[in-house]
């Protein structure tokens, strides 16, 4: 999150991209830092992942990756 709000800080538009475990605390620290992040969330968990299930997680979201930061 505070990657995401220091890029916009600077007028360059960020995605955050987490896992769906991580919604509650995606959104807690985004009210803290008072920034309404573009954010993207993939299914849970991803560290255990082959990288071919990686790259389906990764395929899967791009679309709304690109809509989130062009939204901007």
């Amino acid at each position: 999150m505070h990657d995401i709000a220091d890029l916009e800080g600077r007028g360059i538009p960020g995605v955050g991209i987490a896992s769906t475990e991580f919604v509650q605390a995606a959104a807690i620290q985004s009210k803290v830092l008072g920034i309404d992040p573009a954010l993207v969330f993939v299914r849970h968990p991803i560290q255990d992942r082959t990288d071919d299930e990686l790259r389906a997680l990764a395929d899967e979201a791009l679309e709304q990756i690109i809509r989130a930061i062009t939204a901007a």
